[in-house]
């Protein structure tokens, strides 16, 4: 549903100093993004008027990290607390109906919770509606006193809390709708009464009850979305909530995850009915893989875009790369950028690949470094073998043709050229192109020499053993 008469603001001032970090606190990671993006992707479908977001601390950054989704920004400089970020954004928030206000470091809050906050407001005709959760133990947080129904008396901060308050435990979110036209008139009213000389939101919705005005709570249906990221303690439990829920999103969508607790996996990752991903895999950025694949343990995979049918083998670290249907790579692969492995083909044990493509049913077995090189289809690397791509100043290519053996223990020389169905004889070092259907081979010749090494054993033994030297008699 539409909410075109609703702009949201979103508080991002903050430095978060219990983090003791330099870092502006909604700039940090939780679920594979910046707990700023996990709002802003929240709200952006509720298809408000407009999103703005309020910066301070680290503005620049803050900016820069929230433009690209299209929120809006306005600078609150000095902060002077939520109420007071609240008049700041005025001008920028217009002549909206309703406005819904959530802090940026709450990551967790889900676009369906926010809807139901919004449509419990307008249809209750409220001037304030909060976002509560009841937490097994609520310490820390603002307690939500009610009169009765979804009706709120007042919100009681910890430390004010009565003796027969203090088994309340509805909290306040921090997220909030509210009616402009009942908000400001109220705001102006507050005073920065208090040890931090701040003015707050809540004493706005203290001045809304007393003046007879409806506050009303919408229950979050799962209590951890109200829940923000003030410690380092805090980050980690919202990292392990957004990965605990994209892992079920996987597996209701048909993907088999073994020991899923194990398994980190990014926001945009997807992957195909039948898939497995076996424990401590670790799947990255905007990972796509096919139906039907293997991912087995340890293996590390980002930005990289997978067909059906692959599988790969243990410990294998695969980045930005392209894997085709049906392909093996591993285990203790290395597919570094750039990589194109095509259908079909093998690459195996301690290989590493750097800008290289593999053509289709060709192998690469192991023990094997290729850099910069192409390979064509259904030919052969052998063991050891490696590109000398680089001379000091740039890279060159190495380009291999189709039905190629090229044996163990080569080194190719690049730039290079091996043509369609040739061979290179093992232990050969190859600095000249090999035409089409020839055998390059480039080792000294081999030279024995009879009886060499048991004579240097008897000397080695002479050497070690001299004889002793017995006195003449006179």
């Amino acid at each position: 549903m539409a909410n075109s008469d609703v702009a949201i603001l979103i508080l991002a001032a903050g430095k978060g100093s219990r983090l003791k970090s330099n870092f502006a606190k909604v700039l940090h990671q939780a679920g594979g993004r910046t707990l700023v993006e996990h709002v802003i992707r929240s709200c952006q479908a509720l298809g408000a008027k407009k999103i703005i977001a309020v910066t301070g601390h680290q503005a620049e950054k803050v900016d820069a990290a929230v433009k690209p989704f299209g929120v809006g920004t306005v600078l609150q400089q000095p902060q002077h607390g939520t109420g007071h970020a609240m008049l700041v954004a005025k001008q920028a928030i217009g002549n909206a109906k309703y406005i819904v206000v959530l802090p940026g470091d709450a990551p967790l809050v889900r676009t369906e919770t926010l809807r139901a906050l919004i449509n419990k407001h307008k249809k209750g005709n409220a001037a304030a509606t909060i976002l509560t959760a009841v937490l097994a133990d609520p310490s820390g947080y603002g307690r939500i006193v009610r009169k009765s129904g979804d009706t709120v008396a007042a919100i009681v901060e910890e430390s004010q809390l009565a003796p027969e308050q203090r088994e309340l435990n509805e909290i306040n979110s921090s997220i909030y709708c509210f009616t402009g036209a009942k908000l400001w008139p109220a705001l102006a009213h507050v005073k920065p009464n208090n040890q931090h000389r701040e003015i707050y939101l809540t004493d706005a919705i203290a001045i809304l009850n007393a003046a007879g005005e409806t506050v009303l709570a919408e229950i979050a249906p799962d209590a951890r979305e109200a829940l923000g990221c003030n410690t380092r303690a805090d980050l980690a439990g919202a990292d392990r909530t957004l990965r605990e829920w994209k892992r079920e999103e996987l597996m209701n969508n048909g993907v088999t995850i073994q020991l899923p607790e194990t398994v980190l996996i990014d926001p945009d990752v997807t992957a195909g009915e039948d898939t497995v991903i076996e424990p401590c895999v670790q799947l990255l950025g905007k990972t796509k893989i096919g139906e039907r694949c293997v991912i087995k343990t340890g293996s590390v995979i980002l930005e990289t875009v997978m067909g059906d049918d692959v599988t790969i083998e243990p410990h294998c670290v695969i980045t930005k790369s392209r894997v085709d249907a049906d392909v093996v790579a591993g285990p203790f692969a290395r597919l570094r950028p750039e990589t194109h492995l095509k259908a079909g083909a093998r690459v195996g044990n301690f290989v590493e690949l750097k800008k290289s493509t593999v053509g289709e049913g060709s192998k690469v077995p192991h023990l094997s470094y290729l850099g910069d090189a192409r390979i064509g289809t259904k030919s052969n690397i052998g063991a050891g073998t490696i590109t000398c791509n680089y001379d000091g100043f740039q890279k060159h290519p190495t380009a291999i043709g189709d039905r190629v053996f090229v044996g163990s223990d080569t080194t190719l020389v690049a730039p290079l050229r091996i043509g369609d169905g040739a061979y290179v004889g093992a232990g050969s070092t190859i600095t000249e192109n090999v035409p089409a259907d020839a055998l390059g081979i480039a080792r000294g010749r081999q030279v024995n020499k009879p009886g060499w090494a048991g004579k240097k054993r008897r000397e080695l033994a002479a050497s070690q053993h001299p004889k002793k030297k017995t006195k003449k008699r006179r």
